[in-house]
């Protein structure tokens, strides 16, 4: 992983030290009406980071933690794959998250980008993210990444302001994973 162009951020991967950071980051910069963070699927979240059972990518300057974004393989969005591509390689991406501070200056996208890279490492065809409908913020930052809208649908529980509905966007990394056989 590499430094931004004009940056003192550089982008590394995340390890078991940055756990206590990631928290604070998610639990301080991540929280919002919008976002949904429960306590324990986090804290699961992060311990699967620290054992090397999921991954981050974070924006470090001189040690501080500025901006991290989460992910992983999963086979929960086979439900959105085309039945002759279910067997496809799933990534999701869970957390992404900067300092107030440093938001508007693209970190969240190029860490989305960097994520992106390192899904497509682990073999990922299609990666998938959600957030709240009425999110703008985010809606911008996976635009910017390459990400397409693919369903809203309600979701009162994980949603309680606004909408109440959830948007789940992908992003096709490898294209001929979803062509039909033979095609």
């Amino acid at each position: 992983m590499s430094a931004a162009p004009g940056a003192d951020i550089h982008l590394v991967p995340a390890g078991p030290q940055h756990i206590t950071a990631l928290h604070t980051l998610i639990f301080e910069d991540g929280a919002n009406i919008w976002n949904y963070l429960p306590e324990d699927g986090i804290r699961e979240h992060l311990d699967d980071i620290a054992q090397g059972r999921a991954h981050g990518v974070l924006a470090l300057e001189a040690g501080q933690l500025m901006g991290a974004v989460t992910f992983g393989l999963s086979t929960d969005f086979g439900h959105y794959l085309p039945e002759q591509a279910r067997d496809a390689s799933q990534g999701y991406v869970s957390e992404a998250v900067v300092r107030r501070d440093i938001v508007g200056r693209g970190w969240g996208t190029r860490l989305l980008r960097q994520a992106l890279d390192e899904l497509s490492k682990l073999g990922a065809d299609v990666v998938f993210i959600d957030r709240h409908e009425e999110n703008l913020a985010s809606a911008g930052m996976m635009r910017a990444a390459g990400f397409v809208e693919i369903e809203t649908y309600p979701d009162p529980r994980r949603r309680p302001h606004g909408s109440g509905r959830t948007t789940v966007c992908w992003k096709v990394l490898n294209p001929a994973s979803l062509s039909t056989p033979g095609a």
